[in-house]
């Protein structure tokens, strides 16, 4: 994990909302843009990135492709967030 990457793509509103949307489950890119006012292509951008920085997984499943939090990230992001905090006080 990039911290920076992981750091880039939590900058982006779009982003932390699908983020939001895989904590229910799994869904596929199209689910997904159904919630937004975007073209497919930019949802596709916003998937990109958030795998890139290990947030979500995708897993096939016959012709689609299903993204799921990967929460594991995540949960190191706030580990070190903790550990920075705890060293200011």
């Amino acid at each position: 994990m990039a911290l920076s990457e992981v750091m880039k793509a939590l900058s982006d509103p779009t982003r932390r909302e699908i983020l939001n949307l895989l904590k229910k489950g799994s869904l596929t890119a199209s689910e997904i843009g159904a919630h937004f006012s975007i073209s497919a292509p930019a949802i596709s951008k916003h998937l990109s990135i958030l795998l890139d920085a290990e947030l979500v997984r995708c897993r096939r499943e016959g012709k689609y492709l299903y993204y799921e939090l990967c929460a594991s990230v995540l949960e190191e992001v706030l580990l070190w967030l903790k550990d920075l905090k705890e060293e200011e006080e």
